[in-house]
């Protein structure tokens, strides 16, 4: 069992680029995002989530200005991002990469290993606690601990004790979630993957992204010679910060020569990164 907290790179802080803009989304770029936290503000349940008006317009629009080149590369599970997205389909990596659906609508699953019996244990445990939410999905099992932060060292030890019984998964660190999941595959593993095809090959990537689990992202977006954006706070990998997903958003409105939907004001880089 490997526990995987980000990508193999070493974390780091950044500051904002000098410009104190956002790299700009150009005809040649290859746009990938994360969904919780970066086009959607964090919820106390993950089923409260929603996204505000205006980025399904926003997203349709980004997607044909890039001829298709946009992607939802999330640890949610693929009916729930087409929930949220509706009435849109885009390509997307769902389950951290578990699956993923390319452009032309195709639906790949690439790992799905037995988790009864972690299902089943890490269950039992949540259901004596209070506060503890299990997320079982396709191929991964979620204990999400946000409103038992108290109970985070009893979760992780649960959970990793879980993951040592399991073969082949890794434990993935969260905001307030670890989650059991395949090892082979990651948010970077799936980016590559949508690299390789059209209409992503031949582009620059980008990729925004707000957890630890999106560290694997970012480095693999950055060797392909591209860029991360990490939003909000904490040690990354990436090299650029944006301060929150409402400035993520205003950055996407933005792209292009569009207009601001939110609050009337440009997008910006976070003046400075805190690790």
């Amino acid at each position: 069992m490997q526990l995987s907290h980000t990508s193999a790179s070493p974390l780091r802080s950044t500051r904002s680029p000098l410009s104190g803009q956002l790299p700009a989304i150009s005809g040649q770029t290859a746009l990938f995002l994360d969904f919780d936290g970066t086009l959607a503000d964090l919820a106390p349940e993950p089923d409260e989530v929603r996204l505000v008006s205006g980025v399904i317009p926003a997203l349709l629009r980004l997607s044909g200005q890039l001829d298709g080149a946009l992607a939802i590369v999330s640890g949610r599970r693929l009916a729930d991002l087409d929930g949220f997205l509706s009435p849109l389909q885009l390509p997307l990596a769902s389950e951290h990469g578990a699956q993923r659906r390319d452009a032309q609508g195709r639906v790949l699953s690439f790992a799905e290993p037995d988790l009864t019996e972690p299902a089943r244990g890490v269950t039992e445990f949540a259901a004596q606690h209070d506060g503890l939410r299990v997320e079982i999905k396709l191929a991964a099992v979620a204990l999400h601990y946000r409103h038992a932060p108290e109970l985070e060292s009893l979760c992780l030890r649960v959970m990793q004790e879980a993951a040592d019984r399991t073969p082949g998964v890794e434990l993935l660190c969260g905001k307030y979630v670890f989650e059991i999941k395949p090892a082979n595959v990651s948010k970077g593993s799936a980016i590559k993957a949508f690299m390789r095809e059209p209409p992503f090959a031949g582009r620059l990537p980008l990729f925004a992204g707000d957890d630890t689990t999106d560290e694997a992202g970012f480095a693999a977006v950055q060797s392909l010679g591209g860029e991360g954006i990490k939003v909000g706070e904490g040690a990354t990998v990436a090299h650029h910060r944006c301060t929150s997903p409402s400035a993520l958003r205003e950055w996407l409105h933005a792209a292009f020569g569009g207009k601001s939907r939110e609050d009337g004001q440009a997008p910006a880089a976070a003046p400075g990164a805190r690790p």
